[in-house]
């Protein structure tokens, strides 16, 4: 039986961390996370679990569904 390759998550940290002047240092501070684990998200080269993505969410003052979509985000949005 073959599994399905993973669904990609799509995300938006970078924009928002960005938004309040964070360095991925600062946020990986906040999340407790290593600050390569940041920097993994933001080039959507790993999808994070749901614990993490709340506690990131909570980290940026956002949702969970304003930072991450398993469709792609519109430019500029």
């Amino acid at each position: 039986m073959s599994r399905n390759p993973e669904e990609p998550v799509y995300n938006r940290i970078e924009e928002a961390r960005a938004a309040l002047g964070l360095s991925r240092q600062d946020l990986a501070d906040k999340a407790g996370v290593h600050y390569q684990t940041i920097g993994y998200l933001e080039r959507e080269e790993y999808s994070p679990s749901l614990v993490l993505a709340i506690r990131i969410a909570k980290s940026l003052n956002q949702e969970v569904s304003e930072l991450f979509s398993l469709t792609p985000f519109k430019k500029g949005k």
